[in-house]
């Protein structure tokens, strides 16, 4: 199993596969080099099919934009209605799910 972020044990195999084998001057092979140097050359493009439901989501937004539009003009405005209070509260409460 290899570790997403430091590739520990990519870099183990990287090394077993490099140092000789016991016994003969000769580099050991891993499983995967051997296993992919019988097969053919993969396809050099992928392919991807969505249903037509997925594609339909994709193309109607999922909310209203005339209304974010508003919102924002009134934002910039100094006309919409904001709780410090509670938006502080709710920057607390993120702060403790994220500490754990």
């Amino acid at each position: 199993m290899t570790d997403p972020i430091s590739h520990f044990g990519r870099k183990a195999q990287i090394e077993t596969t490099s140092r000789p084998a016991a016994g003969k001057g000769e580099p050991r092979m891993s499983a995967l080099a051997a296993e992919s140097s019988g097969r053919a050359a993969a396809p050099a493009t992928d392919e991807l099919r969505l249903s037509s439901v997925a594609r339909q989501a994709m193309q109607e937004p999922e909310f209203d934009r005339s209304k974010v539009e508003a919102i924002k003009t009134a934002i910039q405005q100094g006309q919409y209605p904001m709780d410090s209070r509670r938006i502080a509260e709710n920057f607390v409460a993120i702060e403790k799910m994220i500490k754990g």
